[in-house]
């Protein structure tokens, strides 16, 4: 709510029961454009037959992104938290490049990328977040390809082509 400045006002009393209110700014007519519909693009071609490391604790959005990049060719690992994959990282999981969800308990996204880069510093990272920004004190992340939730396969195949420039993951 706060990104498209408004504001999420909870009330809640014993008894009577919880009531979340939505504040969202008022469009004047001029700010206001008919939505029009864009085609999905077509899913590029994966760059190659990638093995990718995907992190997320939601097993829904875990198993999506899974089922996305097998349906691109990819071979896939799964972690459900941050330490999860530095252990899988450590006992011989070598992919090509890891998709990584920022919002984790314990460990964010961003600090996983961190800790990456600090053992495995050529392994490309894609950040997936539904933030629009990454929280301060997350540190340096340059390199790190971001990629916006909720995704597409095309958007998902694009931020893997990116994360691979320079043949970073061949």
């Amino acid at each position: 709510m706060a990104q498209s400045g408004g504001d999420l006002v909870l009330k809640s009393a014993v008894g009577e029961g919880t009531t979340a209110e939505l504040w969202l700014p008022v469009a004047g007519e001029k700010d206001v454009t008919p939505a029009v519909p864009t085609p999905e693009q077509p899913v590029d071609p994966a760059p190659t037959a990638l093995t990718v490391l995907v992190v997320d604790d939601d097993a829904l959005v875990l198993m999506n992104t899974v089922l996305l990049l097998e349906d691109l060719g990819m071979e896939t690992h799964q972690a459900s938290s941050g330490e999860e994959a530095l252990v899988a990282l450590r006992t011989g999981v070598l992919p090509d490049v890891v998709i990584t969800d920022h919002a984790m308990p314990s460990m964010t996204g961003a600090r996983l990328c961190q800790e990456i880069h600090a053992r495995y510093p050529t392994l490309p990272i894609v950040l997936a977040t539904g933030y629009a920004e990454i929280p301060e004190g997350a540190g340096d992340l340059g390199g790190v390809v971001r990629l916006s939730k909720p995704f597409s396969q095309a958007q998902l195949s694009r931020a893997l082509a990116e994360a691979c420039q320079g043949g970073r993951c061949f």
